[in-house]
Order: structure tokens, then sequence, then C-alpha cells
């Protein structure tokens, strides 16, 4: 029987002399799932190649399993740091773990797990009655939200 651990050792055997990172294996009965990233995107030459790799280290028992290889998907969570970093300067959606949801450029990432978002929102100018829209750089940790993800926009 294939563990999920012999297969991510496998894979991370596979991305020691290239670009990618791994962002998540799930596996159940009868399927293999593995998500890999790069800051220049996934090909799909290298997802056959890994595909290859594996079938090729797991023999036989790999027939016992439908094995998908493939990219973590534009557009969804962000799993992993890695994908935090390459996403700098990004235009990002936020979702906080209160349910709200809020929009800005990714502006900064620390090692303590702890992200800069700039974001605008509309306040009220001393001495003013109208608010008006300002840039504002809101600090965010990882215990404080639900997801996070790359928004792709068409403008």
């Amino acid at each position: 029987m294939i563990t999920k651990e012999t297969v991510k050792t496998l894979v991370e055997e596979w991305l020691q002399e290239r670009d990618y990172f791994l962002v998540d294996i799930e596996m159940d009965a009868d399927r293999i799932v593995i998500e890999i990233d790069n800051a220049d995107g996934v090909w799909i030459e290298d997802c056959a190649e890994l595909s290859r790799f594996l079938q090729d280290k797991l023999g036989d028992e790999v027939g016992d399993y439908e094995l998908e290889v493939g990219s973590a998907g534009i557009g969804q969570p962000f799993k992993v740091w890695q994908q935090y970093e390459n996403h700098i300067g990004d235009e990002v959606e936020v979702l906080l773990a209160d349910g709200k949801k809020l929009t800005g450029v990714l502006k900064s990432v620390g090692e303590d797990r702890r992200f800069v978002v700039n974001t605008k929102e509309k306040q009220v100018p001393e001495g003013k009655k109208r608010p008006v829209l300002v840039e504002v750089d809101r600090e965010f940790s990882m215990d404080e939200v639900k997801s996070v993800k790359y928004l792709i926009n068409f403008k």
C-alpha cells in the first residue's frame, strides 16, 4: 500500500533540481492528487514528467490508484507560504475569519507568517462631512483569515 508520506518523499526528490514547490497532496483509497506550483507557472510537460517519475518509482502499486498531477490552480486559495511570496505586487482577495472580504494589493510577507495588503477604504477626513477613498496598509496573520487568493482581473 502506498502512503502519503512515500508520495511526498518522492515528489520532494523530483522537485530538488527544479524551481517548482509542492502545494498539496490529497490521497484516498483510489486516487492520488498532487498540486505543484512555480513563480512562472506550471508546464504540462513537467506535470507529465513528475507523473512518469512517480509511476517508475512506485511500480505496480500505483496501478491501484488514479494519479493526477497538476498546478495549484489560478484563483484557488493559497495553501502554502511560497504562494504568498510569489504573488507580492498582485491583487488578492482576503476572506477574513469573520466572513468579510476585502481586496487589495499584496504588499509584503514576513517570515512570521504575517502579510500586508494595501486596500482602499472610505474614511471621513477631519473637518469634512463626506468620506473619501484612501489607501491603507492592513497587516494580517494567518490566524486572522480564512483564505487568500489571487484575484483574476480582466481589465
